[in-house]
């Protein structure tokens, strides 16, 4: 049988390794999806219900295995789908191939059905490589070059291919003027800083008194590297969302998240520190750096682009962090003063004391929904992965989420999407079926885009070496975290037209559709209900009556908070009791030292 341009674009990318692809069919694509049938099973198509979450899972695939993750859509409207969960690979620099079909080559330009110009579209979140092909000679260079630029940059890339050009026979290129002859293969180098710069970076390290650490999803590989240096400099260790996993929170001297969900104990790292070391990390917010000036500063990134960008840096490497760390390690002096470290070891205590403190609080319009996250800690396997949705959830999540050593956990982080969880949390468990997954995800988020992918699971769960795949549901019939940005920032009360969100019973549309289904509105009972999800013999949706009144705010709060927060119930907030009965238990104790103790 001759061999068609689609047959050799499967062909091709199971040469470079990929075994996995994520996607939703249409006659724009056909001719490739004939291709991965006649295959036979060399490459998995995962069939998703929404374009948007095969990109959200290739993303994921990228994020978990440090392989390249592709998704493919149909012309049109399939194509245009994928944007979102691309620009989430984009944000995170995570390398994604998105392959879309194109109307016939004879109608572009003619105004046709789903003739949308697509390599326009794809311009900016692909922007590393993205082509239309023509002739089927050209599709050989196209997917290297789409693929090698993918992993090489961590980037997105893209390739558009016109539905009559894939069932075209394939074409080998010609040896002859404007031909390309490319080849297969990929492996990222050594990159390692000159001695130099290293020595440097150690000066300043070693003059430090009270050194920091903040680590990012390029920290995530370098555990043991991490471990050692902040052993040796006496450092505290805080971590951006995406590195969330770089170090386990057993470790006393591990401050926890940074930022608007992190923790206190990493808001005072970074205030009271002389000496900053960012490692792969492009935590946004520099309000929760040190004040510029106030600390010298060492950053170690693979990008270029992202050194001395949220705080300006004294010393940028350029370098994979676990190469760096080692080579940077017999250059740095053993602090013998561990005041610094004790000082930062005592934070943390008292915060867990505290983060333990307000998850027992009762709620009074529902579960509190710290509770949830605090129950799963004690109980999660050490090789489980987690997922998480943006909104509200994450903030407990960041917080109340104790990490151990194997595990794995991920988010959307630079583009911070809602709908991400699930299709992470599926994806999560095709690339690693024998490992328990969880996602916790809100009911905004459920009902936006994740609630149809259970159904996703629904089809393949028989399939998983290991049926534990968990999705707790926080069902508070609100948009929680931007209701409280509302308050907290703006001053303005909860608007209900734009925040109140339908009940939903999760928990019974699981059941309707062959999965395991538990509704929790007792805290007393949350931790039986993990227990039991854990031991389930089939995936599991949780969902938990969850108070929208606990406030997910920053660990400081400024006065400027403080003064919207008070303008907020001036204007009558709708919730006003339970505000400001919540508040009080959880947030004001920040501002009044032991007024609760009174």
């Amino acid at each position: 049988m001759t061999q068609t341009v689609g047959d050799f674009i499967v062909e091709r990318l199971h040469a470079w390794g990929v075994r996995r692809i994520y996607g939703y069919p249409g006659d724009g694509i056909n001719g490739v999806f004939g291709a991965l049938n006649r295959a036979k099973g060399k490459i998995e198509f995962v069939q998703v219900r929404h374009e948007e979450m095969a990109a959200f899972m290739a993303s994921a695939h990228a994020k978990f295995t440090g392989e390249l993750g592709v998704c493919i859509a149909t012309s049109g409207p399939g194509a245009s789908h994928l944007i979102t969960g691309l620009y989430d690979a984009r944000m995170d620099h995570m390398p994604v191939l998105a392959i879309a079909g194109q109307q016939a080559r004879a109608a572009l330009g003619g105004h046709y059905q789903q003739e949308l110009d697509l390599v326009s579209m794809f311009k900016d979140v692909a922007g590393a490589f993205v082509e239309q092909a023509s002739v089927p000679s050209q599709v050989r260079h196209l997917v290297d070059r789409a693929v090698r630029t993918a992993l090489s940059e961590r980037k997105v890339t893209a390739i558009v291919l016109p539905n009559d050009l894939q069932d075209l026979p394939y074409e080998a290129p010609g040896r002859k003027h404007g031909t390309l002859h490319s080849g297969v293969g990929y492996r990222a180098p050594r990159l390692v800083p000159y001695p130099d710069d290293l020595q440097q970076a150690a000066d300043v390290l070693n003059a430090g008194r009270k050194v920091a650490i903040l680590v990012g999803a390029g920290a995530l590989h370098a555990t043991d590297e991490v471990i050692a240096v902040a052993g040796k400099l006496g450092a505290g260790v805080a971590k951006a969302l995406l590195g969330k996993a770089a170090l386990p929170d057993d470790l006393p001297w591990v401050t926890g998240s940074i930022g608007l969900l992190g923790t206190k104990p990493s808001y005072d790292l970074m205030n009271e520190c002389d000496t900053l070391l960012m490692i792969g990390s492009g935590f946004p917010y520099s309000e929760f750096l040190p004040k510029e000036g106030a600390a010298r500063g060492v950053q170690i990134d693979l990008k270029a682009d992202m050194l001395s960008l949220r705080y300006p840096m004294e010393v940028n490497l350029v370098g994979d962090s676990a190469e760096t760390l080692r080579a940077l390690l017999p250059l740095l002096d053993e602090k013998r003063d561990r005041a610094w470290r004790e000082k930062i070891e005592g934070w943390t205590a008292d915060w867990w004391k505290t983060l333990d403190k307000r998850a027992h609080e009762a709620g009074k319009n529902g579960m509190n929904p710290q509770r949830s996250v605090w129950e799963l800690s004690p109980r999660i396997p050490a090789n489980a992965i987690v997922t998480s949705d943006s909104g509200s959830c994450a903030n407990w999540y960041a917080r109340d989420l104790k990490i151990q050593r194997g595990m794995m956990c991920s988010l959307s982080g630079g583009l911070a999407s809602m709908g991400a969880a699930v299709p992470y949390a599926i994806a999560a468990k095709f690339a690693c079926p024998e490992r328990p997954v969880i996602a916790l995800v809100g009911d905004g988020a459920m009902q936006m885009n994740n609630m149809a992918e259970l159904i996703t699971v629904a089809k393949y769960w028989k399939q998983w070496a290991n049926p534990r795949w968990i999705c707790m549901v926080l069902n508070n019939s609100d948009l929680n975290q931007v209701t409280w940005e509302q308050r907290a920032m703006e001053g303005d009360p909860k608007f209900e037209a734009s925040q109140d969100i339908p009940s939903v019973p999760y928990h019974r549309f699981a059941e309707l559709i062959g999965l395991k289904g538990i509704y929790v509105d007792d805290a007393e009972r949350m931790g039986a209900a993990w227990d039991e999800a854990l031991a389930s013999d089939r995936p599991v949706v949780i969902e938990v009556k969850a108070d929208p009144d606990i406030p997910p705010l920053p660990p400081h709060i400024t006065l400027a908070q403080a003064r919207a927060f008070a303008s907020t119930l001036i204007r009558r907030d709708p919730n006003e009791g339970n505000v400001i009965v919540e508040t009080a238990k959880q947030v004001l104790d920040a501002v009044l030292p032991g007024h609760r103790d009174k």
